[in-house]
């Protein structure tokens, strides 16, 4: 036998009987993979990124696919199966068609029973939907999802999976909450494969799959929750609902940033991403639609937390300017607009002397680098500066506003309170503010101005190109049209004056 030293790795053949010492005989050789003497091979290690899900086979400080520091994580490289796991979603067999010769057929909607939860999915569930549903932990995700499943079980077949408490702590939580048990089914599973033969088994119509971090497949070696196990077990239950025709509901957990835990992949998975938002100290809890594929996007449902469960808020703008009073300075009223939904919600200021190096600016539930810009516009075009001032911005009730048509309100918001004083009482607000000073048009402006003037206000500053044709059929509301900063100012003041 002819044995040669091996530099670079310490290997051991059986037959050779020498450590450290690599058999080159091919029959010896043979022979030893034939009765598996032979010492199989350390597995593989790439470093796999918790934000992308894209592999790198040595650490690096930056993903080199998504770019973000510090997310590559260790784990085991999946081995290739012997059977492929990638299948259509829509249908086993593939073929091209002639698109004019596709039915198109109106997908019907079946209620969820709760009223808010319908406006916010365009109407309802669909047949082979599949939902993504993310919110901070204890905001009542799954309290919500208990309720609809509980108020569907009554004319549909659905099952509640449970892979985060046991049989009884549901039951627990839906006798605490007074709801009709009747015909729900209920798994306490979080392997995959058995959550699939259960789906064969029964064919329910409706399922919620709590959480979707905790499933996992046997197909995958790393532990729950990781990225593989995630974007795995999403994908083999997307194929299921397709196939089958389920409505499936799946909960996210989401990370210190707000985002959905996991690949930015499972967004593009689904149908529907649901974000559910909301202060944990409010009994207010909010549902956002970021996509939907059967509805509109950005659409709002507000929800209040009671003893026994969520209930709907039918007119959340009240509830929005429940504590409101015109007579305080820094308060402004602003016309949102969410989804197909106008919103009224209360915009308050604070502008104070600055007693340290640097000025403060913050904002809750507003954009932090919008604020920056409107300070330079308001000193640029309307002579208020602040540079030696701490700007405090809030707005009210918990729901965030990302739309550029509160700049208006904020500024006359922070004008009141620089000035320190009110701004004309029963007023509202709202529209687009350039960099040089104009007031641009905003989208749905009649819409807005008819939720201001049922909601009994008296006055209101839009842009000029927002202006209705007819102001007539606004016999309660006095509308002001501005096209820049200074005008809108200027408007604010004489009324306050008269």
């Amino acid at each position: 036998m002819i044995c040669r030293l091996f530099a670079t790795k310490r290997r051991m053949c059986v037959k050779g009987r020498l450590k450290g010492l690599l058999c080159y005989n091919l029959p010896f050789q043979t022979a030893c993979l034939r009765t598996g003497k032979m010492m199989a091979k350390a597995p593989k290690t790439v470093y796999q990124c918790s934000e992308c899900g894209g592999t790198s086979p040595k650490w690096q400080g930056k993903c080199p696919h998504c770019g973000e520091w510090n997310t590559l994580q260790e784990s085991l490289a999946v081995p290739e199966p012997k059977n492929a796991r990638f299948q259509s979603w829509a249908a086993d067999v593939s073929q091209v068609q002639d698109l004019s010769k596709v039915t198109a057929m109106e997908v019907p909607r079946s209620p969820t029973g709760m009223g808010e939860l319908d406006r916010v999915l365009g109407g309802g569930l669909v047949d082979g939907a599949v939902i993504l549903l993310g919110g901070d932990p204890g905001i009542g995700k799954s309290t919500l999802l208990l309720q609809t499943i509980a108020l569907m079980a009554q004319s549909r077949k659905v099952l509640y999976v449970s892979g985060e408490e046991s049989a009884q702590q549901v039951a627990l939580r839906a006798q605490r909450l007074e709801l009709p048990t009747e015909g729900v089914n209920l798994l306490a599973e979080i392997r995959m494969e058995a959550i699939q033969a259960a789906l064969k088994q029964h064919e329910p119509d409706v399922v919620v799959i709590d959480s979707i971090q905790t499933m996992y497949s046997d197909q995958i070696t790393s532990a729950p929750g990781s990225v593989s196990q995630v974007r795995e077990c999403a994908a083999q239950l997307t194929r299921m609902a397709k196939q089958m025709g389920i409505s499936m509901i799946l909960v996210g957990h989401v990370t210190k940033d707000g985002a959905i835990a996991g690949p930015r992949v499972l967004e593009h998975m689904v149908d529907t991403v649901l974000y559910f938002e909301g202060d944990q100290h409010s009994n207010y809890r909010m549902i956002r639609a970021m996509k939907n594929r059967f509805g509109a996007a950005n659409e709002l449902g507000v929800f209040a937390m009671t003893e026994q469960g969520l209930k709907g808020v039918s007119n959340p703008s009240a509830i929005f300017l429940a504590s409101y009073r015109d007579d305080v300075p820094g308060s402004c009223v602003l016309v949102t607009q969410e989804g197909s939904r106008p919103l009224l919600v209360e915009i308050q200021a604070l502008v104070d002397d600055a007693h340290g190096f640097t000025p403060k600016r913050l904002t809750v539930g507003l954009e932090q680098n919008r604020l920056a810009m409107l300070l330079a516009v308001l000193n640029r075009h309307a002579g208020i500066a602040c540079f030696d001032q701490d700007v405090f911005l809030n707005a009210v009730g918990g729901v965030k506003i990302n739309e550029p048509a509160a700049d208006l309100a904020i500024i006359l918001a922070m004008l009141s309170s620089f000035r320190n004083r009110p701004l004309p009482e029963k007023m509202v607000a709202f529209g687009e503010i350039g960099l040089s000073g104009e007031v641009r048009p905003v989208a749905r402006g009649q819409e807005r101005l008819k939720e201001a003037e049922k909601l009994g206000f008296k006055r209101a500053i839009v842009p000029k190109a927002n202006m209705p044709r007819n102001p007539k059929e606004y016999p309660g509301l006095e509308i002001f049209g501005v096209a820049g900063l200074q005008e809108a100012v200027d408007v604010c003041r004489s009324a306050a004056d008269g």
